[in-house]
């Protein structure tokens, strides 16, 4: 059973990319080229929107009716443009079928009672699903706080992408973010430096002998640990 009131009349360009397998961008793309003829028969604009991303950001979308949809579809392949057809086709159907019903008895609140609960439940764990890699970004944002490479590794690990100590190690030095020879080794290359990826930290230590010896730590910065985070979890294009 279903609330009218649920059922939309719109739907976004983000939708619009899941459904058909397409970026985002690219159906951006193709509403923006084909609005100013739209709005030149149709006189009206495509309603222009945003949404939050994942780290708070503002990010524009679109609103469309059914018909500027497949206005807009026509720009798309065969298939794809069979899967918004056949996503309408479902939705009006839902709200053909979807009129509210009171509960005839007892035992029918209860059924309807609990399939409430459950979507309420459902969502909340899809929010709470999606808290972690919003929290970190605010919380790395806020700090100064550098960390180790191991210590990263655990923090990616920790937003849904398993990784260990010297995979990473490994990664970065065939991505150019640390350097695989000489005596820089595993030391942060220029690139990753002006980026303002890494920081250095020398530490000297005096023997007993009297000599003394320099060691370099390499640490990730706040900006870093945000920059590599949102690499592997596929925010940004991560090679290797």
């Amino acid at each position: 059973m279903k609330d009218l009131s649920v059922i939309k009349e719109t739907m976004s360009s983000i939708e619009i990319a899941e459904l058909t397998g397409k970026m985002h961008k690219h159906v951006l793309e193709a509403i923006r080229v084909m609005e100013p003829s739209w709005e030149k028969v149709a006189g009206t604009k495509f309603r222009l929107g945003t949404y939050k991303d994942a780290n708070q950001q503002d990010r524009p979308c679109y609103e469309l009716t059914k018909t500027e949809c497949l206005y807009v579809a026509t720009k798309f392949n065969d298939e794809a443009r069979a899967k918004l057809i056949l996503r309408w086709e479902q939705l009006e159907k839902e709200k053909r079928n979807g009129n509210f019903q009171v509960p005839g008895s007892f035992k029918e609140a209860l059924l309807l009672a609990a399939h409430q609960q459950e979507e309420i439940e459902n969502q909340q764990k899809q929010i709470e699903a999606n808290k972690p890699k919003v929290l970190f970004a605010e919380a790395v944002s806020t700090s100064q706080r550098s960390c180790l490479i191991s210590e990263l590794a655990k923090i990616i690990s920790q937003n849904g992408v398993t990784i260990g100590q010297n995979r990473l190690f490994e990664w970065m030095r065939k991505n150019g973010f640390l350097c695989n020879k000489g005596a820089s080794y595993n030391q942060p290359t220029q690139k990753a430096m002006e980026l303002g990826l890494f920081e250095i930290k020398k530490t000297t230590i005096t023997k007993s002998t009297g000599d003394i010896i320099v060691t370099t730590t390499s640490k990730v910065t706040g900006k870093g640990q945000i920059y590599f985070v949102n690499k592997f979890i596929g925010k940004e294009s991560c090679h290797g």
